[in-house]
């Protein structure tokens, strides 16, 4: 924001991300998104398995929000929006990197023994490590195409009008209406569809936890999102039998103790506050 848009916001009490729009953010993303659409509909080629030519979409939200944020703040602000693609320097505890890099790959592995547990043993886990590195790389990239928008740009606003809790079931519901469509073109069935919808709600739900005890890092909400993609990339074997009716109901579980222990209100044990951003 320019010096005299923040003198302005601040002198009638508005917050910079009171002034961003959540409705035209999800608006563009969508309109954004169509010609991806278009193309994983005349091609079968896949980046991943189950990962159509779709999945490009990934950038729409970081440019959906570029194009928002240009229009409030000129270059200014999108440098300042790009600027925190790496702001790990607003993590002043360590410790969040221990949920930030590892709650996902956990998740992984519980519901791996319990699919286990439940039928035909699950082929054992077999992880090149540079295929893993190169994954996580990818993931990176395309975790941040995401982040910047859901956590750089319309996460804060929907917090201070009705808290962490409903902001992220909110913005959850949208990002998972969003991969429908690649979703589909991947012959996914309606009840993998539906059963993934919950794993991400949940998902979103723990990136803002993250998200909100982390300084608002853009950065640690992007490496919980392509450790999480990872997670699912190599079940055991790319992908081969990850369930997401297991894994969306432990990632649930999950969820439900978070926003008990640290309440729905801020997903925060301090007061959260937003920053100028």
């Amino acid at each position: 924001m320019t010096s005299e848009g923040r003198v302005n916001a601040i002198a009638s009490g508005v917050s910079p991300s009171q002034r961003r729009s959540p409705l035209k953010f999800f608006l563009l993303l969508f309109a954004l998104s169509v010609p991806f659409w278009l193309l994983g509909t005349v091609s079968t080629v896949r980046l991943l398995p189950g990962l159509p030519l779709s999945s490009l979409s990934f950038v729409c939200p970081a440019l959906a929000a570029c194009i928002l944020v240009y229009r409030q703040s000129r270059i200014a602000g999108v440098t300042n929006l790009l600027g925190r693609s790496f702001d790990c320097g607003r993590i002043r505890e360590w410790v969040w990197y221990v949920p930030m890099l590892l709650l996902m790959p956990l998740v992984s592995v519980f519901s791996y023994e319990l699919v286990s547990l439940a039928g035909p043993p699950l082929p054992i886990p077999k992880i090149p490590l540079l295929s893993a590195m190169l994954l996580l790389l990818a993931f990176c990239v395309s975790a941040l195409g995401e982040e910047l928008g859901w956590s750089g740009y319309v996460i804060d606003p929907l917090q201070e009008r009705w808290g962490a809790l409903s902001a992220a079931v909110l913005v959850a519901l949208v990002w998972a209406v969003w991969h429908f469509v690649p979703l589909v073109q991947a012959h996914r069935s309606g009840g993998w569809i539906a059963a993934w919808s919950l794993f991400t709600v949940a998902l979103r739900v723990l990136i803002v936890w993250i998200y909100n005890n982390t300084g608002r890092s853009v950065f640690a909400a992007t490496m919980c999102h392509a450790s999480s993609n990872l997670s699912w990339a190599l079940f055991p074997n790319e992908g081969s039998h990850w369930d997401p009716r297991v894994a969306g109901l432990v990632l649930a579980g999950v969820a439900a103790i978070v926003t008990a222990v640290w309440g729905p209100r801020t997903l925060s044990r301090t007061p959260w506050h937003t920053a100028n951003t």
